[in-house]
């Protein structure tokens, strides 16, 4: 990921004020030495959740065909289990980070893959929908994210944060792909319950790695550029942009739950291909759905601060797709055009929403926005699940896609509502312990620069977080304030 290249290139060694010892050329190993222990970490950390979430991931193609045959089994109790894990997910993640600063990380993590794996092996042990049902809400027990993601904070620089969690993010969307052809694979091979115990297995792996791989972090604490804190979380909540992006992560998960509540049946009984036998449909859909989403993201980028576009577009899009297959059942044609548009919208949402949420947060509270945007991604599998799974049962696949198209077009206007954003980029600065009257000294200093849009004081953490405008910043003025606060 080249963690230390930007600050390798640019030449800017000081000398570090901690011994006489130090010297301009020695500073350029320390850096490459922490560049490297920084790879290692964030690589680590990614295989962590890409062998968690890889698990997760490969019961959605099979679940559906699967879990009709157990003892118990509705369309509404087959729908909860596949989304109950949302729930609790959602439910724990936020509590278990803000433990992990009172115990440390890696307790946090370790104890969460335990928890994860039994959930894994209770579903793969489970005889009816309801040992499922369970299985799968201890599973979300395990819910580890926010711990990961405070980690990867805990082990990288601020100036190579950004490129850490976008690496994070893309391992992430790699193990979705990946999933969607090895669970069908898996299917053939080892049965769903085969699948569960992998899933398992997979956890205690991580447990692996994590003793292992993952070096002990430079520093370690609450962060609020990383994690949620329970202060800020109102102000986050009263925010109306914010919350329109939390409505579209929501949204696009509650849709893709819902979807593969019927997309697996629809595939099995009116495509006739098998769930063990849906592996190449995948496989092509993934490309195709790769390259469909480069485009979007291209014009998002040069929508630059208005890309409530891709949102709404992204909307109209899910609403088409959705119709597409209401209108034109047991075409495999019309089903596989409809999926590959539907995944090279949702693969692009995945990675704007996120990015935009980053950008809109307030000044030192993009942890706390974070926080709450991913519990609404949860949220949106749970009610995905449950609702896609009562409706199924109601009204059959029909009615599973009537409501994704319904709640499509809901959001949509609530996307277009949506201010444009400023290209805004967040800054940590060191200021130690100071006195309350000095610390606003230096905001209304810095504030006063062009381009610095706003501060905010984290006592806790002896630093100030700096959010600035990037075409308007006076680049020069805010390093000459940085530096004399440096010399003082």
């Amino acid at each position: 990921m080249g963690f230390g290249a930007t600050a390798e290139r640019a030449g800017r060694y000081r000398v570090s004020p901690l011994t006489k010892a130090d010297s301009p050329e020695l500073v350029p190993q320390a850096a490459d030495s922490a560049a490297r222990r920084e790879i290692a970490a964030v690589a680590a950390l990614a295989g962590i959740m890409v062998l968690r979430l890889l698990g997760l991931f490969m019961v959605y193609p099979v679940f559906a065909p699967y879990a009709e045959g157990l003892p118990g089994a509705t369309g509404t109790t087959v729908g909860l289990a596949l989304g109950i894990y949302g729930l609790t997910q959602a439910s724990l993640q936020m509590p278990l980070g803000l433990l992990s600063d009172r115990i440390g990380r890696r307790p946090v993590i370790a104890g969460g893959l335990v928890v994860f794996a039994a959930g894994s092996l209770i579903a793969a042990e489970a005889g009816s929908i309801g040992g499922v049902i369970a299985g799968r809400a201890i599973q979300g027990c395990g819910a580890i994210g926010a711990t990961v993601l405070a980690l990867v904070a805990d082990s990288t620089r601020a100036a190579y944060r950004t490129r850490a969690m976008a690496g994070i993010g893309m391992a992430i969307g790699a193990a979705f792909g990946l999933a969607l052809v090895v669970g069908p694979l898996l299917q053939q091979a080892v049965g769903v319950p085969g699948i569960f115990a992998l899933t398992g297995a997979l956890g205690l792996l991580g447990i692996g790695l994590l003793a292992t791989a993952v070096p002990a972090p430079p520093r370690s604490g609450r962060r609020r550029d990383a994690e949620p804190v329970p202060a800020l979380l109102g102000a986050a909540m009263r925010d109306g942009d914010l919350l329109r992006l939390d409505a579209g992560i929501f949204t696009i998960h509650a849709v893709l739950t819902a979807g593969f509540v019927a997309i697996p049946l629809v595939l099995r009984d009116e495509a006739g291909l098998a769930p063990s036998g849906q592996w190449p449909f995948y496989l092509v859909l993934l490309g195709a759905s790769v390259a469909g989403m480069m485009p979007l993201l291209r014009f998002a980028e040069r929508r630059g601060r208005d890309a409530r576009y891709v949102l709404v577009g992204g909307m109209g899009a899910f609403a088409a797709v959705h119709a597409a297959l209401l209108l034109a059942p047991g075409r495999m044609g019309v089903i596989g055009a409809a999926l590959a548009v539907f995944f090279s919208v949702f693969n692009a949402l995945e990675a704007l929403l996120p990015s935009m949420t980053s950008r809109r947060a307030p000044a030192g509270a993009r942890g706390s926005a974070m926080g709450l945007f991913s519990s609404a991604q949860f949220l949106g599998i749970f009610v995905g699940g449950a609702a896609g799974g009562a409706i199924h049962e109601a009204w059959g696949t029909q009615g599973v896609f009537v409501f994704a198209l319904i709640l499509s077009l809901a959001y949509a206007p609530v996307a277009a509502g949506l201010r444009p954003a400023a290209l805004t980029a967040e800054r940590r600065v060191d200021i130690g312990e100071v006195s309350a009257e000095r610390a606003n000294e230096l905001r209304r200093a810095l504030e006063a620069i062009a381009g610095v849009t706003e501060t905010a004081w984290a006592p806790e953490e002896g630093v100030l977080y700096v959010k600035t405008m990037r075409p308007d910043l006076d680049e020069a003025a805010l390093e000459q304030a940085l530096d004399r606060r440096r010399a003082q």
